[in-house]
């Protein structure tokens, strides 16, 4: 409990954000249609900042923030579908992009409802997830938009 615990927590978010930031300009250099690399780039900026946000943080605590994502197998699967994806067309990127968001945006609620974290740590994560959220109100928005022009 206290700021070692808050460090812990903060670096993994940090990992996982770099690691969608990563995903995403992966995507961008990908992707065909300009409005998608517009979008991933985007996300990817806004992604990048969250991380600056979660590391400034744990410097105050006095900690070493993570610089560097994960080579964790499953978000490497998940961007490696994204990729494939492409080639399949607009609604497939588009359904692992939300997929994607949802593994974020899980871990963040996950930290959210961490009774252990400091009130001062717990406003920067909610403030950090509030980009998170967008992010994934953009996606499940592209995807919905996209299946009502489908019908």
């Amino acid at each position: 409990m206290g700021t070692d615990h808050d460090i812990t927590v903060l670096n993994t978010l940090i990992t996982t954000t770099i690691d969608s930031a990563n995903g995403f300009e992966r995507s961008a250099e990908d992707a065909d249609g300009q409005s998608f690399v517009q979008m991933f780039r985007e996300f990817a900026q806004e992604r990048r900042q969250v991380v600056g946000r979660l590391q400034e943080r744990v410097r105050q605590l006095g900690g070493t923030p993570n610089d560097d994502g994960s080579l964790k197998a499953d978000l490497h699967r998940r961007w490696v579908d994204l990729r494939n994806a492409i080639s399949n067309g607009d609604q497939a990127v588009i359904e692992e992009v939300e997929r994607g968001e949802d593994y974020i945006k899980a871990k963040y609620d996950t930290a959210l409802q961490d009774n252990e974290l400091s009130a001062e740590t717990l406003a920067v994560i909610r403030e950090a997830y509030q980009s998170v959220r967008a992010g994934h109100v953009r996606a499940s928005a592209l995807k919905h938009g996209m299946q009502d022009t489908n019908v």
